[in-house]
């Protein structure tokens, strides 16, 4: 089982192991707050291909709240398709720019609670901008991190939200803003969802294997 006796160990680890992978497609934009909330929006429920292709065809026809709100709603459409819910998102990411314009004067805010304020902004999203863009202190749970640390016995939930706030509780606050893109990146690779690879996996001797019924 993973607890806080081995925590620093088993992300040492980790964190070596998924240097050899690409960066999650977010990651890229990290420099760029306004570019990483929008690639965010977009990669829900979309692969990380799809995300990656259509946020470079975006990008190359807007990079601002200024320039995005100035396109038409087809043409962003047309940009970001096949995301999921391409058309929903196109007007929501158009809107968003907009309140960004009025209300922050272009910027994107930089505290959590403000994000949270944004329509169609959730608690995934907002950690994710303020531990990338901000470099500030946060957690963003994904499936991958609420999964996973389930299945190590590190907390014990029932949801995402439920599992960063167990994470706030007990997890080291040097852990904090990395533990997304470890997990993330180790849950693509190596502990999949459905038959992980336990036999390639360099700290499965820590693993409680929580729910796991099938592995290789």
């Amino acid at each position: 089982m993973v607890t806080n006796r081995n925590i620093d160990q088993t992300l040492r680890v980790l964190k070596k192991l998924v240097r050899q992978w690409d960066e999650p497609v977010v990651g890229r934009y990290k420099r760029d707050p306004f570019l990483t909330l929008i690639s965010c929006l977009l990669s829900l429920r979309t692969t990380d291909a799809t995300t990656s292709a259509a946020s470079e065809r975006l990008f190359k026809l807007a990079r601002t709240p200024r320039e995005l709100f100035a396109l038409p709603v087809e043409t962003i459409e047309r940009a970001i398709y096949p995301v999921s819910f391409y058309r929903n998102k196109a007007r929501g990411i158009r809107a968003l720019s907009q309140t960004l314009l009025d209300r922050y004067g272009g910027r994107v805010p930089d505290s959590l609670d403000e994000l949270l304020t944004l329509k169609g902004v959730g608690r995934k999203t907002a950690n994710l901008v303020v531990t990338l863009a901000f470099r500030k202190p946060g957690i963003c749970v994904d499936t991958h991190v609420h999964r996973i640390t389930n299945l190590w016995g590190y907390v014990r939930t029932r949801t995402p939200d439920e599992t960063e706030m167990a994470l706030r509780r007990i997890l080291p606050k040097r852990h904090w803003i990395e533990i997304n893109d470890i997990l993330v990146a180790y849950g693509q690779h190596v502990c999949r969802p459905t038959s992980p690879w336990c036999s390639r996996c360099p700290v499965e001797r820590a693993c409680a294997k929580v729910g796991v019924t099938r592995s290789r």
